[in-house]
């Protein structure tokens, strides 16, 4: 059975999801859509991230991402595994296990971004992780990512969040 992630870009381009085409991609977008493949590889079939990372680096585009940054991910991601999974829980509204390894891996990835990588935005992360749920996930999956990374940027970077214009239409919590 493979472990490569089905690919997605005619469903997405039929669909108009992403809304941009692969050659506007930035080069961090692709990184994180690169990560999401190879943590999807080491939650399913429980490959190295160093195997993992090797065979990755030969996939057809990869030198038009970031790879810093794709290191980052990867490994930071897989090294932190037990602690981002801890992160995450109190936000679930079901058992770890019973996420599927795409919402995972996003959720990682976004836990990770919130607390390592500083120099992107909260709401960059939110919504670079959003797409990547729409164009990998089951079709619901980007909502529930959306819900539970809300609830993380509050928690991991409060002031950036509390500092950020409320958007039109978004939802306020009511006072007690």
């Amino acid at each position: 059975m493979s472990t490569e992630l089905p690919s997605t870009t005619s469903e997405t381009a039929k669909s108009g999801l992403t809304g941009r085409k692969a050659a506007d991609k930035s080069a961090r977008t692709r990184a994180r859509e690169f990560a999401l493949q190879a943590i999807y590889q080491h939650l399913v079939g429980r490959n190295t991230a160093s195997d993992i990372d090797a065979f990755t680096r030969d996939l057809a585009g990869f030198h038009k991402c970031d790879s810093v940054h794709f290191d980052a991910l990867l490994h930071g991601c897989i090294e932190q595994a037990d602690a981002l999974d801890a992160l995450i829980k109190p936000s679930l509204d079901r058992p770890l296990n019973e996420l599927s390894p795409i919402e995972r891996g996003v959720l990682w990835i976004g836990a990770y971004e919130f607390q390592h990588c500083l120099d992107v935005p909260w709401r960059v992360v939110l919504n670079e992780c959003i797409e990547l749920a729409k164009s990998f996930g089951g079709t619901d999956g980007h909502k529930y990512v959306n819900g539970v990374l809300h609830q993380l940027a509050a928690q991991l970077r409060p002031a950036e969040v509390a500092a950020a214009p409320s958007k039109p239409g978004a939802r306020k919590n009511a006072a007690p």
